[in-house]
């Protein structure tokens, strides 16, 4: 039976959605502007609406709305992070009134699957069902499957998974496919993919490739035929960042709250320092609340220390 693991975590909230002991879905949520929060701004210059402390660009200006007008609108996408800067949110007027948007918790609750708070003190599930793996592969991009690998990599575009392995060339596409499907879910990856299949000769070939695809991904999503040079291409709705961009565009602060969360895991007695590399112990020292949290999960926290 499938259930999530929900963790309150430092500097996080993480939910695994878990079924015969493999992770379906990963998700990791950060502090910020939510996906459904409502709030009011005013209308800037090329559809961009600001208001104190936050900003978005509006899917559409409403014909008529003067600059500097006083607008509501609800974030239909968060913000995406990319190297060098971050894609603005995306919003909606509406006529709602201002609210927050649903948090993590909130969101797998309503998907009627059951969802286990999980504590520090409690056998670790998470990890018991692949969590860390799951976590290097979002930052490695390394993916592998019986009988081959996916390469993926995340651009400003798309995310693209290539393809390789020892198979013959059919059965390597399908087993891939499969594959891509299930880490494309896995990752919570969204907007445009694309994936590099080795050259098929047939038509009948190419079809079973697609109809892998459909058959491991849930709808919603469109999709392309699989071409002539193996690249089948894939639109599903993006709503916030995925895995693998969450964590590569912080990832000494991703490390770091791996490293608390180890902490905080630690059964007593506890020890009275605790050996840290020295990217994770500025990334750490950066956020004071972080180990105000920490010493106040644990009693008492150690002494984070270089090494």
């Amino acid at each position: 039976m499938a259930e999530w693991l929900y963790e309150a975590g430092i500097g996080e909230a993480r939910a695994a959605l878990v079924a015969d002991g493999r992770i379906l879905k990963a998700r990791i949520e950060l502090p910020g502007l939510r996906a459904g929060t409502i709030v009011q701004g005013r209308l800037r210059a090329e559809g961009r609406v600001e208001w104190p402390g936050g900003a978005a660009l509006l899917d559409r200006v409403p014909p008529g709305t003067a600059e500097g007008a006083a607008i509501t609108v609800r974030i239909t996408r968060e913000a995406i992070p990319e190297p060098g800067r971050a894609k603005l949110a995306r919003a909606a007027v509406t006529a709602d009134p201002p609210a927050g948007g649903p948090d993590l918790y909130a969101r797998i609750a309503a998907g009627g699957i059951p969802v286990r708070t999980c504590r520090a003190h409690e056998p670790d599930l998470l990890e018991a069902a692949g969590w860390s793996e799951v976590l290097e592969e979002a930052l490695t991009g390394e993916i592998p499957f019986p009988g081959g690998v996916l390469r993926m990599a995340v651009t400003p575009a798309m995310t693209l998974f290539d393809v390789d392995g020892s198979l013959p060339p059919e059965p390597l596409a399908i087993a891939a496919a499969t594959a891509a499907a299930q880490a494309i879910e896995r990752h919570g990856i969204g907007g445009s993919i694309g994936i590099d299949f080795p050259t098929l000769g047939g038509k009948a070939a190419r079809q079973a490739v697609a109809d892998a695809i459909d058959a491991a991904l849930p709808q919603p999503f469109e999709r392309t035929a699989v071409n002539g040079f193996g690249f089948l291409q894939i639109v599903r709705r993006r709503t916030r960042a995925a895995l693998p961009e969450l964590l590569s565009a912080d990832r000494a602060g991703a490390e770091a709250r791996a490293e608390l969360r180890r902490i905080e895991r630690l059964p007593p007695p506890l020890p009275d320092t605790h050996i840290v590399p020295a990217r994770l112990l500025r990334r750490i020292a950066a956020e004071p609340g972080w180990t105000a949290a920490l010493a106040q999960r644990m009693g008492r926290a150690p002494q984070l220390v270089e090494g």
